[in-house]
């Protein structure tokens, strides 16, 4: 009952730290701690019970089998993009099986179009999320070469660090970034290549 107990008490952060290490504990007590948040978010964007309870299962069954390769500072944080970011692929799925039932009423320039927008916010703020989660060096390089443009060169004078050292480092964040969305569909991979 102690080891429990001492679970609940500690903060998001050590869990975070405790479930990279594989401890089923640490873990539980994330799904305890964070549930019915994620379903909350999941229920106001799907406004459908039992698929935002399968989305938040799917949610925690990812963060189980990805524990080694996450990177996590903030775990709500990281969770509420998590959700998100699973609803808006099923919204996609969904919206494709639509488009064929609906492909009489609805022009498909439109469609493609809204779809886009809707693909475009999403990868947006999913990415914002990992990005966030970078060491801070890491972090630095990544915006001021994808948000400000900044060329190797300018960045490692910013930063007072060898060209090299900004490299390796937006090297590093590119490669986190898309290893998190390994899971992804294809149309949000163009879309990342396009917008890195």
């Amino acid at each position: 009952m102690a080891k429990i107990k001492s679970y609940c008490n500690l903060s998001d952060q050590d869990l975070a730290q405790l479930l990279v290490q594989g401890k089923e504990d640490a873990f539980t007590e994330i799904y305890q701690r964070f549930w019915e948040k994620l379903m909350a978010i999941a229920f106001n964007l799907t406004k459908d019970q039992v698929l935002s309870e399968e989305i938040t299962q799917e949610v925690f069954i990812s963060l189980w089998d990805r524990r080694h390769i996450v990177q996590i500072d903030s775990l709500g944080a990281y969770l509420a993009t998590a959700i998100k970011f699973s609803v808006f692929k099923h919204l996609v799925r969904q919206r494709r099986q639509l488009q064929i039932i609906k492909d009489n009423f609805i022009p498909a320039a439109v469609f493609a179009d809204e779809e886009e927008r809707v693909h475009a916010r999403f990868l947006t703020e999913y990415v914002g999320g990992i990005v966030e989660q970078l060491p801070e060096k890491c972090r630095l390089v990544f915006r001021y070469s994808r948000y400000e443009g900044l060329s190797i060169a300018e960045i490692a004078d910013r930063l007072d660090i060898s060209p090299k050292t900004a490299e390796a480092h937006l090297t590093k964040a590119l490669k986190t970034i898309r290893l998190n969305l390994k899971d992804a569909t294809p149309l949000l991979l163009l879309l990342l290549d396009h917008q890195l």
